[in-house]
């Protein structure tokens, strides 16, 4: 599927998730999700993290609400198995997605403007530098005896600081390679958007609406 209309589709569905109460319907996504990350060869171990994560998150917050006991077991039902759809839905898009193809896609097919596509691109290619980043910083202060924990505001406070220095070079590096905000582009890839993936795209959402008008009370 063209990668806009897979991410269109993908936020679609998790709002309509958030705001019904049909638990049957959060199961055939659960099941949908992981048969496509199966038939795109996702590791055993990525969906070993992807399944124990949110149960450990799902079970606290059903057991945390039974303790209250004001909550129906539909209702905890409804809750434990949405979590589960976002974190299958969200890593079937992210594991089968091509970060530099979706850029162009959103460029190119959903008509974002150049500088978020590409600023969205460089802030994806810039993650191993963060965590380096993040490393350094937590080195630097360890050689001053001072511990920084992963939730110190400080640590990010520095970290930051330097992003917006890479920002700068970054502009000007593009800048220095031709790129003029707004100016007419051309694009050694295009991304095709056919007919198969409207299709695709709205004979999902008709199955999920279809799935949430039976599954109402």
């Amino acid at each position: 599927m063209n990668p806009s209309l897979k991410l269109a589709l993908l936020v679609l569905i998790a709002l309509e998730v958030s705001f019904t109460q049909v638990w049957s319907v959060n199961v055939a996504l659960i099941v949908v999700s992981l048969g496509l990350m199966l038939v795109n060869h996702i590791a055993w171990r990525r969906l070993f993290w992807l399944t124990l994560i949110p149960l450990i998150f799902a079970s606290t917050l059903v057991w945390s609400l039974m303790l209250r006991g004001n909550a129906s077991n539909h209702f905890l039902l409804v809750l434990f198995t949405r979590m589960f759809v976002y974190v299958y839905m969200g890593g079937w898009f992210t594991l089968t997605t091509n970060p530099l193809w979706l850029t162009h896609s959103l460029e190119q097919n959903a008509k974002l403007p150049s500088k978020f596509a590409y600023g969205f691109l460089a802030a994806f290619n810039l993650m191993p530098k963060i965590q380096a980043e993040v490393a350094t910083v937590r080195a630097a202060a360890l050689m001053r005896g001072e511990m920084l924990h992963v939730w110190s505001p400080r640590l990010y406070f520095k970290v930051i600081l330097a992003a917006m220095n890479w920002s700068d070079q970054i502009a000007a590096a593009m800048t220095s390679h031709g790129f003029v905000e707004g100016a007419p582009r051309t694009h050694a890839e295009t991304v095709p958007l056919v007919a198969r993936d409207w299709w695709l795209f709205a004979g999902s959402l008709v199955l999920v609406q279809l799935g949430l008008f039976i599954g109402l009370p």
